[in-house]
């Protein structure tokens, strides 16, 4: 089996639609083959349909990111729709072209359990799997654990990367052996991710905000575990008590198109605010989005890690704002404010934090290395190695 440049990765993704775990994962996968490793990636599904939104693989930003660094990307001919759980029942057209890509790879990375219903079925090539676990609710998932202590059980999974504390506690709690439980925490490009004057002035004037309105960005699917309600509840709040405020919504789902957030918006009372509350939809430019802001929020209920936006928000200059939820305290505490689940002490955070955010510039810069991608990589490329060589893969060897 090949070792150190000549390794051969294949990731296997649910599907490609938006969500920080795919960013991640794909910024991941990036950087190993920046490194000399060679990777390839199958989807279990071509299109997926969720957050009220239509997601073809080849729209998706992830995809064209892999397929630009030369990564090849197969896809099984499958439409998913909402809801969790994979369909078992695989067409041998589907299993072959799966042996395929497995043949070809020394070892598979499996973005979180759902993938492994396919990966669990039988005749399939033997390689050591390594699973990668970025949410912090194993039992909130439909029949993805099972697949996953079938797979422990069957002996393929060689490595669980958790990208959170909570993940690995939670995991455990759930009867998941110890010894495969490893924690990479999540990092982002920090040359990508930072503060910029030029981005921030440039975006308020796209918007027509002014340099002085505080602004607060939600960037989320449309998702039950997000909290919607929370959030737009705490949203009136705020708009209500800041007159210049501005509250940018991003992510899957987050349009106009969607009539579940429309009803969401006309429950929370938005109405007399309706034109300081901007609906985004599904941003490529977040680096932008986030240095425009002056709060990045988060107001989860479950099932949250380590949330992607609070760490590029926060690598952008935006105060993190967010409810106790996965390793949200560990990343916000001294750098923003946790908050309870409550709409007024939620706006009234959101007016500290903008308030605070020039005191807390050099507080959030001298953070950067500890949310570095290239920390991450590393972590990464190293119990990848570990897998195939045997060595190192004691108990949170990779843990940073």
């Amino acid at each position: 089996m090949r070792t150190g440049h000549g390794l051969r990765v294949l990731s296997v993704y649910e599907g490609f639609f938006s969500g920080g775990a795919r960013i991640v994962h794909t910024d991941v996968v990036l950087g190993l083959v920046e490194g000399g490793q060679r990777h390839g990636a199958l989807s279990l599904h071509a299109e997926v349909h969720r957050e009220a939104t239509r997601q073809r693989m080849e729209d998706d930003a992830c995809h064209r990111a892999l397929t630009s660094a030369g990564v090849v990307v197969s896809a099984l001919d499958r439409v998913h729709g909402t809801g969790h759980g994979i369909s078992a029942d695989f067409t041998g057209p589907e299993l072959a072209e799966t042996a395929r890509a497995m043949a070809a790879a020394d070892v598979i990375l499996s973005l979180k359990e759902q993938p492994l219903a396919l990966l669990n079925q039988a005749g399939l090539p033997r390689r050591p799997v390594v699973v990668c676990l970025h949410r912090s609710d194993p039992e909130n998932q439909g029949r993805a654990l099972d697949d996953l202590k079938a797979a422990i059980a069957d002996g393929t999974v060689a490595a669980c990367v958790c990208c959170a504390e909570s993940t690995r506690a939670a995991y455990e709690a759930a009867g998941i052996p110890s010894e495969l439980l490893h924690v990479i925490p999540n990092g982002v490009d920090l040359f990508r991710f930072r503060p910029d004057a030029a981005r921030r002035l440039g975006f308020r004037t796209e918007l027509g905000i002014s340099a002085a309105s505080p602004v607060v960005v939600f960037a989320a699917r449309y998702d039950g575990m997000k909290n919607v309600p929370l959030f737009l509840a705490s949203a009136r709040e705020w708009l209500r008590d800041e007159p210049a405020g501005q509250v940018l919504m991003c992510g899957a789902g987050m349009t106009p198109a969607n009539p579940a957030l429309e009803a969401d918006i006309v429950a929370a009372g938005l109405g007399p605010f309706r034109d300081r509350l901007r609906l985004l939809g599904v941003r490529r430019d977040m680096e932008t989005v986030y240095a425009g802001a002056d709060v990045v929020a988060l107001t989860s209920s479950w099932g949250e890690a380590a949330p992607l936006c609070l760490i590029e928000g926060m690598m952008c200059g935006a105060v993190p704002v967010s409810t106790d939820v996965g390793d949200s305290a560990a990343i916000v505490t001294g750098h923003g404010i946790l908050t309870a689940p409550d709409p007024v002490g939620i706006a009234a955070a959101w007016s500290e934090a903008a308030a605070r955010r020039g005191a807390l510039a050099p507080v959030l810069a001298a953070s950067r290395e500890r949310f570095s991608r290239t920390r991450m990589v590393a972590s990464y490329a190293a119990l990848i190695e570990g897998v195939v060589t045997g060595v190192g893969l004691d108990e949170g060897h990779v843990r940073s």
